[in-house]
């Protein structure tokens, strides 16, 4: 007989590991700040191209960033929304406006 025989009578154990459990990744907000610069159309086609968004609700997100200066435009992990952030600085800047986009916790 082996050792590990002795031990368990010749049966097979198996080894449980405490279940750990997994947490949902944080989520931050991806905003859009307002400036007097930068054309309407083009916010909404950064919507709809960066983030997703179907025309209507691009319209509504662009329409909450001009009226309240402010406006989310997605909810993602960290890594993800500052990607986004990044593409919209860098779209804005090739085409010469100064719309800004920033990471905030949800």
């Amino acid at each position: 007989m082996s050792r590990g025989e002795e031990k368990t009578g010749g049966s097979v154990q198996e080894r449980t590991r405490p279940r750990t459990e997994q947490k949902e990744p944080e989520v931050y907000d991806v905003v859009l700040l307002n400036d007097d610069y930068t054309p309407m159309m083009f916010v909404v086609e950064i919507l709809e191209q960066v983030f997703h968004k179907h025309p209507a609700e691009a319209y509504r997100v662009m329409m909450q960033v001009h009226v309240n200066g402010r406006g989310v435009a997605g909810s993602y992990p960290w890594e993800i929304a500052e990607t986004k952030a990044d593409t919209v600085a860098s779209l804005a800047r090739e085409n010469g406006f100064p719309l800004k986009a920033t990471v905030e916790e949800a």
